[in-house]
């Protein structure tokens, strides 16, 4: 076989065939056999979330390297699910499942996720948290911040927020302030050659290798913010050494506080020294290939800083709006939220942790609470998915969510602010009065 049915570069199909040798045929035919696969990854920071799902769904094959991934069949849950909806599943690359998993997060951890958009690792992270510490999610172009911050709020999760900036800025405002860094870097794509044919138009060896050095400037602001004895997992979705493996030379070397961690993972490869010509042991690090694996071309590197210091940055905040909250929370919910409140405007956030965001752009605060109109309280989608069954005063179970998605109101004899559940999980707000619930499901999602 000597080419495939993808039109790809002729210099991208010679180093591959150095790098693989024998296997390399094996390597063309994953790209002719058609076959992708769409992963989904179970929220459990949603109470009996993986149960639920996996009766809607009936047996899935699990992502060997993630506990709670699977492949995913979007005939039975895609996009337009209450399980989705109500943030139980997310969409995500099997491969792109390896770098959260392998990093180690544990509850209280404060964790960066550097280049954050559209939100795959971020909020794995935070099932790693469990609702503890502290998650950053940075994401540099402001409109993929902003997907960034909707996937965040779809998931429920409480101790987030998500900041605009370049990796330069955050670290002169964070230095030394992180337990666990995720940088996914920015890189040519190779690995999703067969998914995204675009990637393949604007591949080019000097692409490659100006991806290397932009890869270099993250991870110079990336070890400045890493605490000592703080890990960091490197991840990119090309096969391109340059990219990969002499990325982890370049911080083995140029950074001696650091050193690489071997990732135990079921199902994937060790990389190799020889493809960063070097006698340095890469094998603690590790390649997916399509050929080998269930997923697309991805690696991963875990680094340990063994010396360092660590700092912390607070700011208190001064909330006129909490009284306006409070009063709704009384009434409306059976929970007391805790936290730092803020108000940005008329909106009010929880935000997770003391933070100091001065001259930091942010996109999401913390945990959207609502908006105070007027001396009164609307709350917001997020705070509804943000809570459980329990919380809540008042509830209404709906067997078929599609009406409600679409904005229409629903017969019920509720009072005031009720939290619409499917299967015993809220997807909305309605608010009920003479004999029916009014629909507050946000216009930008509605069907």
């Amino acid at each position: 076989m000597s080419e495939t049915k993808i039109k790809l570069p002729e210099e991208f199909l010679d180093r591959m065939k150095g790098m693989l040798g024998e296997e390399y045929e094996s390597f063309l035919t994953a790209f002719d056999d058609g076959e992708t696969y769409t992963g989904m990854r179970i929220n459990t920071l949603k109470n009996g979330s993986k149960e639920a799902v996996l009766t809607e769904t009936g047996d899935l094959e699990q992502v060997l390297w993630c506990e709670n991934g699977y492949y995913a069949d979007k005939k039975i849950i895609s996009g337009k699910h209450p399980y989705h909806m109500g943030g139980l599943v997310y969409f995500q690359e099997p491969s792109a499942m390896l770098p959260v998993e392998a990093l180690g997060i544990e509850e209280g951890d404060f964790v960066l996720d550097l280049c954050a958009s559209p939100g795959g690792k971020s909020t794995q992270a935070a099932e790693k948290l469990r609702g503890t510490g502290l998650l950053v999610a940075n994401e540099i172009i402001p409109k993929r911040a902003s997907i960034l911050a909707e996937n965040i709020q779809r998931m429920g999760i409480k101790n987030a927020v998500v900041t605009n900036e370049s990796p330069e800025k955050l670290s002169g405002k964070f230095t030394e302030f992180f337990d666990k860094i995720i940088v996914d870097a920015p890189c040519s794509g190779e690995g999703m050659f067969k998914k995204e044919p675009q990637a393949i138009d604007e591949w080019s060896v000097e692409h490659t290798k100006s991806c290397g050095q932009r890869q270099k400037n993250i991870l110079e602001s990336a070890l400045k913010m890493l605490k000592g004895g703080g890990y960091l997992i490197y991840s990119t979705c090309t096969f391109a050494p340059c990219e990969n493996e002499e990325i982890v030379r370049w911080v083995l070397e140029n950074y001696s506080e650091m050193e690489l961690v071997p990732i135990m993972a079921e199902g994937v490869s060790d990389a190799s020294g020889k493809w960063a010509d070097t006698d340095l042991d890469f094998s603690g690090a590790k390649r997916i290939f399509p050929h080998k694996s269930k997923g697309e071309g991805h690696f991963a590197a875990l680094f340990h800083k063994k010396s360092g210091g660590f700092s912390e940055h607070k700011m208190t905040y001064r909330c006129d709006s909490e009284k306006i909250f409070r009063d709704f929370e009384k009434t409306v919910l059976n929970t007391n939220l805790s936290g730092h409140m803020t108000a940005f405007g008329d909106k009010l956030y929880l935000m997770p942790y003391n933070l100091d965001i001065d001259k930091i752009k942010v996109i999401l605060p913390g945990l959207f609470l609502g908006t105070c109109k007027k001396g009164r309280f609307e709350p917001s989608h997020a705070l509804c998915i943000a809570l459980s069954k329990d919380d809540f005063k008042s509830t209404l179970e709906i067997s078929d969510c599609q009406a409600f998605f679409k904005g229409e109101t629903i017969p019920s004899t509720q009072k005031g602010w009720t939290a619409v559940m499917y299967n015993g999980y809220p997807v909305g707000w309605g608010k009920g009065s003479d004999g029916v619930l009014k629909n507050h499901f946000p216009k930008y999602l509605r069907f």
